[in-house]
């Protein structure tokens, strides 16, 4: 019997820098790294790119001044409320500032006790201690501040980060509120940007049903291509990091990232004979013990990856195979015998009862974005070998 299953590799590459080749430098770095450590590639193996060095070799950036001109044209020079902004110096610090640098007045609505994402903007316990309405109630800074005081802190950047956003204004040029209602926000003004990433659909439906003057959200922003800067036609803005103190790098774009994977998984082919699966991958989903954060700030765990990657894993528990054995028979037979007939047409979702129903690209997104990182480790390529191999594959 094979002794490992499942092994991931963080590959090390060059850095990668604006305008390179990137589909020469991950299979130069695959096959460098195989004849390094002495490794052999195998059908169903599974390379994944980091969605930073995609939009870093295609220039996909956007500069402050480029949102806030747009942002003016959407709405011009007047009051906008942005709703359920993510709470994030990297992800959307910048956005904020090109905002306000395009309108009179910014007014921020807040949700609590966290934004989507599980960044807590105060501490959830202190919602058990008032008579509150649950989560449901709307209230101004003022009223915010004497419920929940100013002590609470980001656990992470060390943060508050109402005063934070609002120190990139002039003074009384960004006003804060706070509701887990959408349309609170239109108290206050009716151009309505919707800042919320994974939610926006909800929100943008709540609010369309009522008296709004003007209405987009993030991933209506930078869709096209204007004077040779950066776009992406199905996110927008959504999934932007910054970079530097003037320019943003904006998720990269579906049909790239589709044309990169299947030429690598072609190229690849040629060069080792095995049929390989590829994927581009950005935020995967693990939630932080202390923070309790959701990572999970891109708009997608994958933009692109290769057919093999579609759909969910065909799993059989095994636990409860060993858990309901009566002691009769060779328990390995009877695995097997599990294990095949999961590839048989009678096989359902009754058999996989135990097991998660998420996405491959979703686990594996995960798995490598947890791999490489996010830091100085040096590997925005991630090896995943014998992740679709069974306990019969010896």
């Amino acid at each position: 019997m094979r002794s490992i299953g499942t092994v991931v590799r963080g590959i090390r590459t060059p850095i990668i820098k604006h305008g390179e080749n990137l589909e020469d430098i991950v299979i130069d770095s695959l096959i460098r790294a195989s004849e390094s450590e002495g490794f052999e590639f195998n059908d169903r193996d599974v390379v994944g790119i980091t969605e930073a060095v995609v939009s870093i070799c295609d220039s996909n950036y956007v500069t402050i001044d480029d949102v806030a001109r747009e942002i003016e044209q959407k709405f011009g020079n007047e009051d906008i409320g942005l709703v359920f902004p993510i709470l994030s110096r990297n992800r959307f610090s910048m956005i904020l500032e090109a905002v306000i640098k395009s309108c009179k007045r910014v007014h921020i609505l807040f949700s609590y006790p966290s934004d989507e994402v599980g960044n807590h903007i105060m501490n959830p316990d202190m919602l058990d201690d008032l008579e509150l309405n649950g989560s449901s109630a709307s209230f101004d800074e003022d009223r915010f501040r004497e419920l929940f005081g100013y002590e609470f802190k980001h656990e992470f950047t060390g943060l508050d980060y109402i005063e934070y956003y609002k120190s990139l204004g002039k003074k009384g040029q960004v006003v804060a509120h706070f509701s887990n209602d959408a349309r609170y926000i239109l108290q206050f003004t009716k151009n309505i940007l919707v800042c919320d990433v994974h939610t926006r659909f909800k929100t943008r439906k709540l609010l369309e049903k009522a008296d709004i003057k003007i209405l987009y959200g993030l991933d209506d922003i930078c869709t096209e291509k204007v004077d040779g800067r950066g776009f992406n036609k199905e996110y927008g803005l959504l999934g932007s990091n910054k970079v530097g103190d003037s320019k943003l790098k904006l998720f990269p774009r579906k049909d790239e990232c589709i044309r990169l994977v299947n030429n690598i998984q072609d190229r690849l082919k040629e060069i080792t004979g095995k049929s390989v699966e590829v994927m581009v991958y950005g935020d995967g989903a693990f939630k932080d013990p202390v923070g309790k954060i959701w990572e999970l700030a891109d708009p997608v765990v994958s933009p692109g990856y290769t057919d093999g990657l579609v759909g969910r894993p065909k799993e059989i528990k095994l636990k409860l195979i060993s858990e309901n054995w009566n002691g009769k028979g060779d328990i390995d037979e009877l695995v097997a015998k599990e294990i095949n007939g999961k590839r048989s047409k009678e096989y359902d979702d009754q058999n996989s009862l135990g097991t998660t129903p998420r996405q491959l690209t979703d686990l594996l997104g995960s798995l490598m974005d947890l791999t490489s990182g996010s830091g100085d480790k040096g590997t925005p390529v991630v090896l995943v070998q014998g992740y679709f191999d069974d306990y019969t594959v010896k």
